[in-house]
């Protein structure tokens, strides 16, 4: 059984690129309510189940309805439960108007992310056909939710079609890129995949993100040791994406004494998270030190928030499996499949170990 690696989910990149305008606050004009105000200020430091107890005050005390339901389904989000979500995100819808054309486009871009997450693929197709049709302008994220569900429906050329109207509007977008080659990869259409990859390469900069960016692609294509070089400079100057990014690609080589180091450091650096963890204990597991892993594991899964647990679930199992206490890893992997429905390899695992009890 393989280790599990801080997984690049599907359509991360439109999520977090809504939560900086929801933070914000531009998209939907300035919050004036208490709880709506503070539900705001908890969403941006990720206290999503404080937020969501503040939105359903909002809601209550009759707070600006389309801002309170809106807040209230991102809360969700963060919590992981996307049908909750999408429920906060129609009912956000329904408080719109003619008036409010780009409030509910941006809502109804959550609206296809949650759909997506649970799997919805119809109903993502349905909401972002909805939004192309009414922007003037086009959406690079509707043009690729869309894409992403025509190819899980075997609508390949359709898809296609979305995935380059997605790229021509955002044509320097790193996390575009790396979004449709995870389509592809979850279809096992990979190496159609890589052609965004290799154009994504042709992008030009001169800055740390740039550097940064082009670890990443060359990360994806299996090519560690460009990777590698292209992180020096960013790892350097102690850029936190490009410190986690090398551990993986240390990872990547068998080389766990640097990568245990590096992760090490930005726990140092930059303070506990889940991704931090999860390589501390990979780091752990590949020496066969399964207790210090399942502790690291403990030490993330005991941390605010869902961002980085699913690996850490994932990995959990992998450790008691590898301790041979396979009573304890078939219940660990009951309860992950049960969070996580739709990750194949995690089903996998469940009925693999449901007969070595």
């Amino acid at each position: 059984m393989e280790i599990r690696d801080n997984i690049r989910r599907i359509c991360c990149a439109v999520a977090a690129v809504m939560l900086a305008a929801f933070a914000g606050g531009c998209a939907m004009g300035e919050a004036t309510g208490e709880n709506t105000v503070a539900g705001l200020a908890a969403i941006e430091e990720g206290s999503y189940q404080e937020a969501l107890e503040l939105f359903e005050e909002a809601i209550a005390a009759g707070e600006q309805q389309v801002l309170a339901y809106r807040g209230l389904g991102l809360a969700y989000m963060g919590l992981g439960e996307y049908e909750s979500a999408a429920d906060a995100f129609e009912e956000a819808l329904s408080n719109t108007d003619s008036r409010m054309p780009s409030n509910t486009e941006d809502i109804r871009l959550y609206l296809a992310t949650a759909q997506y997450r649970l799997g919805n693929y119809e109903d993502v197709i349905e909401t972002c056909s909805d939004i192309l049709e009414a922007s003037e302008d086009g959406n690079a994220d509707a043009y690729f939710l869309r894409g992403a569900s025509l190819l899980h429906g075997g609508q390949t050329d359709e898809a296609a079609a979305d995935f380059d109207a997605a790229v021509e509007m955002a044509p320097e977008d790193y996390d575009l890129y790396l979004n449709i080659y995870e389509s592809y990869e979850s279809v096992n259409l990979s190496a159609v995949g890589v052609a965004y990859l290799q154009a994504a390469q042709n992008i030009r900069g001169e800055d740390t993100e740039y550097y940064y960016n082009q670890g990443r692609i060359y990360y994806y294509l299996g090519n560690y040791e460009e990777a590698q070089q292209m992180l020096i400079g960013p790892v350097e100057e102690k850029y936190e994406p490009a410190m986690y990014l090398i551990g993986k690609v240390y990872l990547a080589q068998d080389d766990y004494t640097h990568a245990l180091a590096i992760y090490e450091q930005i726990r140092e650096e930059f303070g506990e998270s889940a991704e931090c963890y999860n390589g501390l204990a990979m780091c752990a597991i590949q020496k066969g030190e399964y207790d210090s892993a399942l502790s690291y594991i403990s030490l993330g899964l005991s941390l605010e928030g869902t961002d980085g647990k699913q690996e850490l679930y994932f990995n959990e199992i992998v450790a008691y499996e590898k301790k041979q206490d396979f009573v304890t890893a078939a219940q660990k992997a009951e309860a992950y499949v049960e969070n996580y429905p739709t990750d194949e390899a995690g089903q996998k695992e469940w009925e693999f170990l449901s007969t070595r009890q």
